[in-house]
């Protein structure tokens, strides 16, 4: 006997699908939900039955009944650059694989009420967590001050009462990197940091600063840049004219891509005359001539433990945790031994 005919005038719901199917709703649910409790071949029927009918969820309904939205938001900074772009990419990746939707707000600016506007304004959305993507030193004091209700994770920084963390050990990126100019015989060694007050920059100073005082080196000339290739570009002049480093870790390759141009605009040849290292491991750095040696971040595998600790906190109400990810320095052409005077 053939199912009912559908009103074609709305739109399919679950019921349809289990009448297509012929099967209960409560099967329909379970498919919808992977249950594993579903056999292979009723498995097929109820999707073939989807398909036919374009069928949709709900999700408003849904969350009506499971008190759930399925939705995290991420609040994020700097998402026109390198590290920062791709991290976001790995947590929604993560999250799509878990069944959860990302809502993204990006902020320009760091400031209390900046912050706090985007983080109400999900919290009236109705998400179930939310993951801050802004690596500043400041964020986890703002955060803990809002009491924002709903499990929270901060990429780039360890746990922090009730806050979740997930982060690159970036002070261990930057003692492979300077460990590695070292070993080469460099004895003279300039840094190009990141902005003051983000977390990642100074975590780089800091192995920068470990590793020259361990090997009983004073420390090269440090100068600041705003992660921009442009300032990467001053900062490689202004070495050219007025420094002896041999050797220059930068604190991402964007800025080492502005040093490599005022090398090369100077008459300084890298590696010949000057080693450098980035951080960040851009598809690009391995076509540059010469190709870059970096710190490569493992942007996937700190999306995929993100997404891991909220879905545990939504979960299980399990306590704040904190996941680091490991660095891997990649050795290229741009680094050699210092050349011999």
């Amino acid at each position: 006997m053939l199912p009912p005919p559908m009103d074609h005038h709305r739109a399919p719901v679950m019921e349809d699908v289990a009448r297509r199917a012929g099967v209960s709703h409560q099967t329909v649910s379970r498919v919808l939900n992977d249950s594993p409790s579903v056999s292979p071949k009723t498995r097929e029927k109820v999707r073939q039955a989807i398909l036919e009918l374009g069928y949709r969820r709900n999700t408003a309904a849904r969350a009506l009944v499971t008190r759930r939205s399925q939705t995290i938001g991420l609040l994020a900074n700097g998402m026109n650059e390198y590290g920062p772009s791709n991290i976001l990419l790995a947590v929604q990746e993560a999250a799509r694989e878990a069944g959860y939707f990302v809502s993204i707000a990006g902020i320009r600016e760091i400031s209390q009420e900046g912050i706090a506007e985007s983080l109400q304004r999900f919290l009236d959305q109705g998400v179930d967590g939310i993951v801050v993507q802004v690596p500043h030193a400041d964020i986890p004091a703002m955060l803990q001050e809002l009491n924002l209700g709903v499990p929270v994770v901060i990429v780039g920084t360890a746990a922090d009462g009730r806050l979740s963390g997930v982060m690159v050990d970036q002070e261990k990126g930057a003692r492979d990197a300077v460990q590695h100019l070292v070993d080469l015989g460099h004895t003279r060694i300039a840094h190009v940091a990141g902005p003051d007050g983000f977390i990642d920059s100074a975590a780089r100073v800091a192995g920068w600063r470990h590793v020259l005082a361990q090997a009983g080196l004073e420390e090269g000339p440090l100068i600041k840049g705003d992660w921009t290739a442009a300032s990467g570009y001053l900062a490689g002049l202004e070495l050219a004219r007025h420094s002896d480093a041999s050797a220059v870790f930068a604190a991402n390759d964007q800025m080492a891509v502005g040093l490599l141009r005022a090398f090369t605009e100077q008459g300084i040849r890298v590696p010949f005359d000057m080693s450098l290292v980035g951080v960040d491991d851009l598809p690009e750095g391995a076509y540059l001539v010469p190709p870059l040696t970096t710190v490569r971040q493992g942007f996937q595998e700190l999306g995929l433990r993100c997404l891991e600790i909220m879905v545990s906190q939504l979960e299980t109400a399990s306590p704040t945790q904190t996941a680091v990810v490991e660095p891997q320095l990649i050795i290229r052409a741009s680094t050699a031994p210092p050349a011999q005077s």
